[in-house]
């Protein structure tokens, strides 16, 4: 009776959460640990590195894949791994607040990476196993849609709750105005001063002053220059930002063969002739917009070993009136009672009086995504015991006992062996290497440039307004270009499609060259931008997905077809772990710039793909 039971268990039961389950730890670990990253300040070179350590499991996925067959069912690994990911999930909330997070999260986001890519293959398995053909069919689309939906809760919701978490979790917000003025004084005067603070027992901010007034006459390029000297200055020897390391500093820090004879070689090689150099924007008359000073000091000491950090930006008023500088500021123990300094511009053009508002927000940053990854781990935790009940006990979802270990190791080598020996193996290989190389370069530095400040060239938003946009804009214009692809796919097939694809996955990453070269506030422009791109990539990808389902047909074809998405995984891994690098030598614009070139392999391949004329076209009833 029980069996007859569980044989009845509707798909509509599991499939939905099942694949829902599967797309959300492996969005964790590619995106929103990358937004995490950024917001505690990790640099773009370490987070693009060894984040794109992450994809490592899937990359090595197929080695391991025929042993969730051989040990215990798929069933006791999907419920296994679904425990094992929540438990994971919890500990980076533990560490999210400890000193050493970064190396510990890292440690654990790589373990839950391996247990999702598991959990991958025993889901796809049990897909198989738990349905017959005409229900394969049938849910294909549904099981998609649900793992498109976890896209779109890790990378919009998610990056929302954390955002939020921040702005409720820390001090009351700085706000301070600024002005223009055609009669205001015009000097500034660069000399740290003594400001009176209120005796309160409240710890918030004070700005001085808290309107600032600027003369609307410009200013010369070198005063423009002193200013922002002074001020980086003061905030570098006071500990409100990291100081720059000297040559000396370097060179100690990248005290390897390597990193003497080639990467910082190379390195300044590249930043030299090709990195981006971003010039104050000057009248005919060389001169630039009037430029003044913001001192924010604190009211009362921070607790022993706790930073508040302060996240400065434009709030309303004439966007005329810019932060320059100081959008990042950490206060400490040691430097509460000294002042940090922002900088504030006037565009060269404004000759009228107008006034603009500046926010700043203080929010705990760790404590919100440690309870963002709380609220995570509670929820694989819901999977695992959903699932624990609700999955059916297919006959055929058991150990393969059968066969003796000798027996295993070599079917496994011939497995392997078949797959190199396929005919046009290089050329398929370099295909899965090099159609997405413009795609893994961007992807790592999207939500970074997001998020990074004017003055660095990003733009500047919010955490909750990157969840808007990147999250859940840009997921479904993902998601329905895949649509748009699979539909035009089956019309006319892959061959017919493979240039039109080839291009969308390509040449919408001028939207990312567009949004740096002319750093738009406006957010509806910004959602286009990435919503072109996005929709782009999702048409693109089908043809990359049905190449790789066409190459790996024939005998062993899920093995194989497994092998193709550890060189599709490890496309994008390669690339990504220097796109960081890179990006710190060129800037964002030349980094844009330099993903428009990676088209140039990407295409260049097309040409010699061999596919079948009728491969993909839907047959007629």
């Amino acid at each position: 009776m029980e069996n007859n039971h569980e044989k009845k268990t509707s798909p509509w039961a599991w499939i939905p959460t099942l694949y829902f389950a599967e797309g959300l730890p492996y969005v964790v670990a590619m995106t929103v640990a990358v937004i995490m990253y950024k917001r505690l300040g990790i640099s773009n070179t370490d987070i693009a590195l060894y984040t794109s350590w992450l994809y490592l499991p899937w990359v090595i996925k197929p080695f391991w894949s025929p042993f969730v067959d051989i040990i215990k069912t798929k069933r006791w690994w999907i419920v296994s791994m679904q425990l094992l990911i929540g438990a994971g999930l919890a500990g980076v909330a533990f560490l999210i607040p400890m000193p050493f997070f970064f190396q510990a999260t890292l440690a654990v986001l790589w373990l839950i990476a391996f247990s999702s890519a598991t959990h991958d293959i025993a889901a796809d398995g049990f897909y198989m196993l738990a349905l017959d053909s005409s229900q394969q069919s049938f849910f294909v689309g549904i099981r998609s849609t649900f793992y498109r939906l976890a896209m779109i809760t890790g990378q919009g919701v998610l990056i929302i709750i954390a955002g939020g978490l921040e702005n409720f979790t820390g001090l009351e917000p700085l706000q301070f105005t600024a002005q223009s003025s055609k009669t205001a004084q015009t000097e500034i005067v660069l000399q740290p001063q003594a400001f009176t603070v209120p005796q309160t027992d409240e710890m918030t901010f004070v700005a001085f002053p808290s309107n600032l007034v600027l003369n609307t006459n410009n200013i010369s390029s070198d005063s423009l220059n002193s200013i922002k000297a002074f001020a980086t200055e003061q905030n570098q020897q006071n500990g409100f930002i990291e100081a720059e390391k000297t040559d000396a500093q370097r060179k100690e820090d990248n005290a390897s063969w390597w990193s003497e004879k080639v990467s910082a070689p190379l390195g300044n090689f590249i930043k030299t002739n090709f990195g981006e150099k971003r010039k104050a924007v000057s009248g005919s008359d060389g001169k630039v917009g009037n430029t003044g000073l913001v001192a924010i000091r604190l009211t009362k000491k921070p607790k022993d070993g706790e930073t508040v950090v302060l996240n400065s930006s434009f709030g309303k008023g004439d966007k005329s009136i810019s932060l320059l500088s100081g959008e990042r500021i950490v206060f400490t123990e040691e430097n509460w009672d000294k002042p940090a300094y922002l900088v504030v511009q006037l565009d060269y053009k404004l000759k009228d009086e107008v006034k603009s508002e500046f926010k700043g927000i203080s929010g705990n940053i760790k404590l919100a995504w440690s309870i963002t990854f709380f609220i995570l781990a509670g929820l694989f935790i819901l999977f695992f015991v959903y699932h624990r009940f609700v999955l059916p006990r297919p006959d055929s979802d058991h150990a393969t006992v059968t066969h003796s270990a000798a027996d295993i190791f070599r079917e496994f080598g011939l497995t392997f062996k078949s797959f190199f020996q396929k005919p046009g193996i290089v050329l398929a290989i370099t295909f899965m290497l090099l159609y997405r190389l413009g795609e893994a370069m961007l992807v790592k530095m999207s939500s970074p440039f997001l998020l990074d400040a004017r003055e660095v060239g990003g733009l500047g938003l919010t955490t909750g307004q990157v969840g808007l946009v990147y999250g859940t804009v840009g997921v479904v214009s993902l998601t329905l270009g895949g649509i748009v692809g699979g539909i035009a796919a089956s019309r006319k097939g892959l061959k017919y499609w493979i240039w039109p694809m080839a291009l969308c996955i390509t040449l919408p990453h001028l939207a990312y060259l567009y949004l740096s070269w002319f750093t738009p506030e406006s957010l509806i422009l910004i959602n286009i931008a990435v919503a072109i791109e996005q929709f782009g990539y999702g048409f693109g990808f089908t043809a990359y997905m049905l190449y790789m389902i066409y190459f790996a047909d024939g005998e062993h074809k899920t093995a194989h077809y497994a092998i193709c998405t550890g060189f599709m995984a490890l496309g994008m891994m390669l690339p990504g772990m220097i796109a960081g690098w890179l990006q710190d030598l060129l800037g964002y614009n030349h980094f844009f710039i330099w993903v428009m070139i990676c088209a140039i392999p990407t295409l260049a391949i097309i040409p010699f793909m061999k596919i079948d004329k009728n491969y993909g076209i839907k047959k007629a009833s």
